[in-house]
């Protein structure tokens, strides 16, 4: 296998654990929460927060690091507009992604006080899950656009 098929196929290994465990920690994490049972939630927030160190944050450093590669490799113009698209749609990403980690972690924090207190979730919880829903769509959206110009590489501003 030669060193650009290699970088390639890495680079779609992790845009796909990128994107599909980011879909399924999200899922998981918010069907939970909708189900309302303190214990369920405190345990799936201590899973949700470990998968996402450790799979999304793996491939989201894989990501561009993958992706230079490949522009380098293959001579693409690194400020063609098509990724210059993508450039900026990773960060909107990350920067919607870091906070939803960061309230994960609070909220993981609250299920597990409210679980060894024996009392129900606070108001604070419930407000950071407003968040960390909201923080999602943005991040859901700009991925599948990121996808979109991954596969057609098209000619952004063209008649």
């Amino acid at each position: 296998m030669s060193t650009y098929l290699l970088v390639k196929w890495l680079h779609i290994v992790s845009a796909t654990v990128l994107f599909g465990t980011g879909l399924g920690t999200a899922l998981h994490m918010w069907l939970t929460h909708r189900r309302g049972d303190v214990h369920a939630i405190a345990s799936t927030l201590k899973n949700v927060v470990w998968v996402d160190w450790v799979f999304t944050g793996t491939s989201g450093v894989v990501q561009p690091v993958t992706g230079f590669l490949l522009v380098y490799m293959a001579g693409y113009d690194a400020l063609a507009p098509w990724l210059v698209a993508t450039y900026v749609l990773y960060v909107i990403t990350f920067a919607c992604w870091a906070p939803v980690v960061w309230l994960q972690i609070r909220c993981r924090h609250l299920a597990q006080a409210a679980v060894a207190s024996d009392k129900p979730l606070p108001a604070q919880y419930h407000r950071y899950m407003r968040r960390w829903f909201w923080l999602g769509w943005p991040a859901f959206t700009a991925l599948l656009v990121v996808y979109w110009l991954m596969v057609a590489k098209p000619v952004l501003g063209a008649p």
